[in-house]
């Protein structure tokens, strides 16, 4: 009788674990998916979305004015620097000439000459490494200003907390293959061009 009444009293433990596990983890699969029209029927998908990072980035308006920006300034310094060594180039030739036709009224002045114009040559070797780590950490600042706007425009697509996780995805590197509905790269495009006013 005394067992009979253990092996009832663990049933009924066992019993109430059970009905406590599933009514707290049905709840959670309720908060946990949701509900999207697929054709004629409602499909529950994860609160999961990826955006599409290329996509993004060719369709979004400030992503294609930093673009631009960067462009510029490294065809500047570009141009910059080739004329720079356009001019030292033509230097050098007037040396070559001048020594050829003996024209230095010395050989110390033609060697503080050729000292110059290597003197020249160093430091255009300088700038165009300063201009590349300029240019560089333009870039990168650039990057840093697009993902801090991507963020905080993420956080206000995502206000109502329908997504728990926001992957991105890029050349296809991260997710190789998903339903559409989890893709919201036009969505917040659509979003940030509207949120977004050029600087005049």
């Amino acid at each position: 009788m005394k067992n009979i009444n253990y092996i009832i009293n663990g049933v009924l433990a066992v019993a109430v674990v059970i009905l406590f596990v599933l009514h707290f983890t049905g709840n959670k699969q309720d908060t946990v998916t949701r509900t999207i029209a697929q054709g004629d029927e409602a499909v529950s998908i994860l609160p999961i979305a990826y955006v599409n990072v290329d996509s993004l980035l060719l369709n979004y308006n400030y992503a294609k004015d930093l673009y631009e920006i960067q462009m510029k300034s490294q065809e500047n310094a570009r141009l910059n620097l080739s004329q720079k060594m356009k001019d030292l180039e033509k230097e050098v030739m007037d040396f070559q000439r001048k020594l050829e036709n003996n024209i230095f009224l010395s050989r110390d002045r033609a060697e503080q000459e050729q000292m110059r114009l290597q003197k020249k040559q160093q430091d255009l070797q300088e700038l165009d490494q300063r201009t590349a780590n300029e240019l560089m950490v333009e870039s990168q600042r650039m990057s840093e200003m697009l993902r801090d706007t991507l963020v905080s425009q993420l956080k206000e697509l995502n206000k109502d907390k329908r997504f728990q996780i926001i992957l991105s995805n890029t050349s296809g590197d991260n997710i190789l293959l998903s339903e559409d509905a989890y893709d919201i790269t036009a969505e917040l495009i659509e979003i940030m061009n509207k949120n977004y006013a050029p600087a005049k």
